[in-house]
């Protein structure tokens, strides 16, 4: 199998993102939790990191030997600034668990025009990825597996920040 030197590096940054934020979220939680915040949901905490991790499994043996789409990477970079924005609306409140700190809720940045824009940005990423390496099955499956988990999610962070408000 031959590498792409362009797939290569953009699987690299996905990887070394996605690392600095579970850090990042880490940070926080302990954090959060030192402040007194509670988590909910972690049951289905595991299932999600296995669907992102099986996502990223299917992206290398997929991917790797791909030459990129240009137009769909410009939506990824555009992606990018969002999640940028979503990490620093929330600045220390940002985890990747539902962790919750009797306080209000975040209402600025992206956070003023949409009540979960870190989904969103899930949703757009877990299609937009697969699709600069010119793979539509695999974005159409993950799609729909990220479809179900955000079910379970969604419905645990209402349920979790219903306790507080």
């Amino acid at each position: 199998m031959s590498v792409s030197l362009p797939a290569l590096i953009l699987l690299v940054f996905l990887v070394v993102q996605r690392l600095c934020e579970l850090l990042l979220s880490g940070r926080n939680t302990r954090r959060l939790l030192a402040k007194g915040a509670t988590e909910y949901g972690a049951g289905h905490y595991p299932y999600m990191i296995g669907l992102h991790g099986a996502w990223f499994a299917a992206l290398a043996w997929f991917g790797i030997g791909q030459i990129l789409s240009f137009p769909w990477l410009a939506v990824f970079v555009a992606l990018q600034a969002m999640r940028v924005w979503i990490i620093c609306s929330l600045g220390s409140r940002w985890t990747t668990r539902i962790i919750v700190l009797p306080a209000p809720l975040v209402t600025t940045g992206p956070f003023a025009w949409v009540k979960h824009p870190n989904y969103l940005l899930v949703i757009a990423e877990i299609f937009t990825v697969p699709m600069i390496f010119g793979l539509p099955t695999v974005a159409a499956i993950f799609s729909a597996l990220n479809a179900a988990m955000l079910t379970v999610r969604i419905s645990a962070e209402e349920a979790a920040l219903a306790q507080w408000r």
